[in-house]
C-alpha cells in the first residue's frame, strides 16, 4: 500500500490543485468561445479517459466497491465533474474569469460546513476563522470590482445576454465544487488517488457522451485553430487528471475542512488568470482582497497543538 504523504506535502497537493483548477476555469473562457459547451465536456472527459486507461486497473490490495462507494463515485463525478464543469464554462462565458473568482470565494465556508454536517468532523474554531478571512477577503474583491464586459463567443450564440444567469450558474459550480471535496475525503477511506480520479471521470465522460455526439455531429472540427486545440489537451489533463489525483491524495491526509480552506486559491488563480492571459484588470483594493484570502491558508495551515482535530461531534 502506498505510503501517505507528510502533511506539508499533503498541503502542497492541494495548493497545487487549486491553483489549477482556477487556471482553468479562466482559461474555459476562450474555449467556450470555440465550442458549445456539452461537447467541449465531452471532449475534456473523453481526453482525460484516454490518459487515465492505466489507473482504471483495481490494485491487488483494493477491497471489492461496496454499492454505497459506487453511488459516491457516481454522486461526486455528477456534482464534481458533470455539472461543475457545465455550471462553470456556462459562467464564466456569461460572465467574466474575475467574476468566477468572486463568486467561488464562497467554496471554503460551503465545504467548512459541509464537513461538518456529513462527514461529522470537528471543525477547530482556527478553521472557521480562516474560512472567514477567505470569504472576507473575495468580498471585500466583490466590492471594489469595476464592472465587466460580457463577451459570448459564437458557440454560445443562442444563450442570451444575461450576466446574471452566469453568476447563477457560477454559485451552482461552487455548490457542486464543495460537495466533490467532501465526497473526495470519504472515499479516500476505501480507494486510492488515482482510481478515484479515472473512475469518476469515466462516468463523467458517459454522462456527458449522448449530447457529445450529438453535437458532434453538426460541428465544423477543421475550423478550430490548432492553438485552441493545443489550449484543449492542457484544460483536459488540467481538470480530469492532475488536480483531481492532487485533491485526493492531499485529502488522504488532511480533513476536508482544512483543506476546503485551500479552495480559496482557486478564485485568487481564476482572477489572475484572467489579468495576466484574459487582459483584465485589477485595482488596489482588489489586490489587497486577494492577499487577506491567501492569509486564510497561511492561517489554516500554521502548526499547531490542538487544531484541525477529526473526532465525532
Amino acid at each position: 500500500m502506498a505510503a501517505l504523504p507528510s502533511r506539508p506535502l499533503a498541503y502542497l497537493y492541494l495548493a497545487s490543485s487549486m491553483s489549477l483548477v482556477g487556471g482553468y476555469v479562466a482559461l474555459s473562457k476562450p474555449l467556450a468561445a470555440a465550442f458549445p459547451v456539452l461537447l467541449l465536456a465531452w471532449m475534456r472527459f473523453g481526453i482525460g479517459a484516454i490518459a487515465m486507461l492505466g489507473w482504471l486497473r483495481k490494485p491487488v490490495q483494493e477491497p471489492p466497491l461496496t454499492p454505497q462507494t459506487k453511488g459516491l463515485l457516481f454522486v461526486q463525478s455528477l456534482l464534481g465533474n458533470f455539472l461543475f464543469t457545465i455550471c462553470m464554462i456556462y459562467g464564466v462565458s456569461l460572465t467574466s474569469a474575475t467574476s468566477a473568482g468572486v463568486i467561488m470565494a464562497s467554496i471554503p465556508a460551503c465545504v467548512a460546513v459541509m464537513s461538518w454536517l456529513f462527514l461529522r468532523e470537528r471543525v477547530a474554531p482556527r478553521t472557521w476563522v480562516a474560512v472567514g478571512f477567505a470569504v472576507f477577503g473575495i468580498a471585500l474583491f466583490a466590492l471594489s470590482k469595476p464592472g465587466h464586459g460580457v463577451h459570448v463567443g459564437p458557440a454560445q450564440a443562442g444563450i442570451s445576454h444575461a450576466p446574471w444567469l452566469g453568476y447563477a450558474l457560477l454559485v451552482g459550480a461552487s455548490l457542486c465544487e464543495a460537495a466533490y471535496s467532501v465526497i473526495g475525503k470519504k472515499l479516500t477511506a476505501a480507494l486510492g488517488p488515482k482510481r478515484i480520479t479515472a473512475l469518476i471521470n469515466l462516468w463523467g465522460f458517459m454522462l456527458a457522451t449522448p449530447f457529445g455526439l450529438y453535437l458532434a455531429l453538426d460541428f465544423d472540427f477543421g475550423a478550430v485553430p490548432w492553438t485552441t486545440w493545443s489550449l484543449l489537451v492542457f484544460y483536459a489533463l488540467a481538470a480530469c487528471m492532475w488536480t483531481v489525483w492532487l485533491w485526493m491524495s492531499g485529502l488522504k491526509v488532511v480533513p476536508a475542512a482544512q483543506g476546503g480552506v485551500f479552495t480559496v486559491l482557486l478564485p485568487v488563480s481564476a482572477a489572475l488568470v484572467g489579468v495576466v492571459v484574459l487582459g483584465e484588470h485589477l485595482s488596489a483594493m482588489q489586490w489587497a482582497a486577494f492577499g487577506i484570502a491567501l492569509a486564510s491558508v497561511v492561517l489554516a495551515t500554521l502548526p499547531s497543538r490542538l487544531a484541525w482535530r477529526v473526532g465525532p461531534r
